[in-house]
């Protein structure tokens, strides 16, 4: 027998009878391994059952484990609950862990003196939140409604001092201007916000009335143009009343679960209904569950799911009954505020739409495992839904830096547009202003340059802009945009070794996508693709000086004998490795002597 294993048999043998969670860990003291039991003597005495130690997961489980700890508790419900605290805490690697950390996102009114509204998927004690929204780009909708209706903005512009002049987002009237002294008051802004607000909490009657009386106002004080600018807000607002009305009176918030799996590769596919309308589909994948447990399985995916931000349904649906059901609804009961009711549908329009939500899961299964070559519509949505961006691109722009030690520096930008990298609309900088070592500054002087000249002459933007790069070459170019007065162009950066997407504006929210996720080869491959331009415009850029240098030292050769040989050999190393007969094509005998002779020598 195994002393190690005799060990842990003999730990679980003096364990409590009662509730609580175990875990098992390793020589290091890592957590492998955590579980929930009723009955903690009972259930961890289990693994050491022969029948167990065959089986493929117990067996890998048990022979990797040197410590067995545990923690007793009042009852089951508060050991569902604490195990699933501790896998978020541990991640352990024997546990199914939830890989998709996407959570819906809400929209933050700051506490400031000129409040703004934004987009954000976590929530804090530092302003007013509204939401989660269905879909994740419905946020993003409601923000531009905002801008464009009340004129609150999302920028980053510090309001606590006075600028000189306002930005583009003022001129084409979807900002008041705090930024510079004059343009509005702050009664007139509050009054703005306090409409956001009431419009955001979704009292729209209340809102409506308010609009109208300050209409009416407006007429008598002879101010026909800030009359007609509210009677149009109040045509709209109205309108969005009477689409929610519409919508509440349809039934019950759901979220339908499914999964096709074929250890160990596992898809599961969700719809959430709301108001007995579909808003929003989400997809799961592992591809490392050789020892798939279908109940085990489904209670740690509804406990992660729901412990991330996501809001509970009135009813969850199953695919397969589960011995915790209770336990679950119990404890999402009390996340929710009422009743939650989880349950397999024997018959009618649930039991349809489950078996729906199973040939959706099958499907994912094939596009991921099987087929791995999603559409490209399909994909640019999936970069929207990844990133949080307010719409789907077609167009993506990638810039980076190369240089050695601060010289020859030079920039590329590259263009993904409609599924295919465009090579027709990629540029090379020469940069022209920054001395030294400065990646930074580099990258503020070629979106500078490059989104300046799109302003001057009346182009369009991209979809997404992304930089090959950290924070730093992030908020180097949000800099280079906000100075050109472009506020709201989608902006993304990717860390090269750890492979993280930073989106300026929730740079505390880093995107972490699986090492599969078709969205992050994607941002890998335009990525690259810059980086190969960029060093092949550095290196030609670097052998053009080092050959003009060296050949210039030569007799006879002077830069236009140079620059031909370069056109023709393409390096310096071709071109010592030419034979004389080959120079002296180019440059004549006499002259290919000279060249040749030094060549020889080294």
């Amino acid at each position: 027998m195994n002393p190690r294993i005799d060990a842990l048999r003999e730990k679980a043998a003096q364990m409590p009878t009662g509730p609580g969670v175990y875990l098992y860990k390793d020589e290091a003291g890592e957590v492998l391994y955590v579980g929930k039991a009723k009955n903690l003597r009972a259930r961890v005495r289990s693994y050491f059952n022969e029948d167990r130690l065959a089986e493929a997961k117990t067996g890998r489980l048990i022979h990797a484990a040197c410590q067995l700890d545990y923690i007793l508790l009042d009852n089951e419900k508060e050991a569902l609950a604490l195990e699933n605290n501790l896998i978020k805490q541990y991640k352990p690697r024997f546990n199914v862990l939830l890989r998709d950390d996407k959570t819906y996102p809400y929209l933050k009114l700051t506490n400031e003196r000129f409040s703004r509204v934004y987009v954000t998927r976590r929530v804090r004690n530092d302003g007013q939140y509204f939401g989660p929204y269905f879909p994740g780009n419905l946020a993003h909708r409601l923000v531009k409604f905002v801008h464009r209706h009340f004129q609150i903005p999302s920028c980053k512009v510090d309001f606590s001092r006075h600028h000189t002049h306002p930005c583009l987002e003022y001129h084409i009237h979807r900002c008041l201007g705090p930024c510079v002294e004059g343009l509005t008051t702050p009664q007139a802004y509050a009054e703005r916000v306090h409409d956001v607000r009431t419009f955001l909490e979704g009292r729209t009657q209340d809102l409506a009335r308010d609009l109208r009386a300050r209409m009416e106002q407006a007429s008598e004080e002879m101010e026909f143009e800030r009359a007609a600018t509210l009677r149009d807000l109040i045509s709209t607002v109205e309108e969005i009343e009477q689409k929610q009305k519409m919508a509440a009176a349809s039934g019950d918030d759901t979220d339908i679960y499914a999964v096709h799996a074929e250890p160990p590769q596992v898809a599961v596919n969700l719809f959430h209904l709301r108001n007995g309308r579909m808003v929003d589909r989400r997809e799961f994948f592992w591809d490392d569950l050789p020892d798939y447990d279908e109940q085990e399985f489904f209670t740690s995916l509804l406990m992660q799911v729901y412990s991330q931000g996501q809001p509970v349904p009135a009813n969850l649906p199953l695919p397969v009954e589960l011995e915790d059901a209770e336990l679950l609804a119990e404890l999402l009961s009390e996340k929710r505020g009422r009743k939650v009711e989880i349950h397999t549908p024997q018959r009618g329009v649930k039991k349809a739409l489950v078996a729906l939500v199973g040939s959706n899961a099958r499907h994912s299964f094939e596009q991921r495992f099987r087929v791995l070559k999603p559409t490209t519509a399909a994909i640019a949505e999936a970069l929207e839904e990844a990133l949080g961006l307010p719409d789907t691109p077609r167009r993506v722009e990638c810039f980076d830096i190369s240089h050695i030690q601060g010289t020859d520096k030079v920039a590329s930008m590259v263009v993904w547009e409609d599924g295919r990298m465009k090579k027709s609309d990629y540029r090379k900088f020469i940069i022209r202003t920054v001395e030294g070592n400065d990646d930074f500054a580099s990258m503020r002087e070629v979106v500078t340059r490059r989104y300046g000249r799109l302003l001057e002459e009346e182009r369009a933007m991209p979809g997404l802009v992304l930089i090959d790069g950290g924070l730093g070459q992030l908020h180097a170019a949000a800099e280079s945009l906000e100075a050109l007065g472009i506020l709201n162009l989608p902006l993304a950066s990717i860390a090269k070794r750890e492979e993280i997407l930073y989106v300026y504006g929730q740079e505390d929210e880093p995107v972490v996508l699986d090492h599969q996720n078709p969205v992050l080869h994607l941002v890998q491959m335009i990525r690259d693709e810059a980086h190969r331009f960029a060093v092949t415009f550095h290196r030609s850029r670097r052998d053009a000086r080092t050959l003009t240098t060296e050949l210039l030292q030569i007799p006879g050769v002077g830069p236009r004998t140079a620059q031909k040989l370069l056109k023709e050999f393409g390096s310096l190393s071709a071109v010592q490795a030419a034979s004389q007969a080959e120079l002296a094509k180019v440059v004549g005998p006499a002259l290919a002597l000279k060249i040749a002779a030094p060549a020889a020598e080294s």
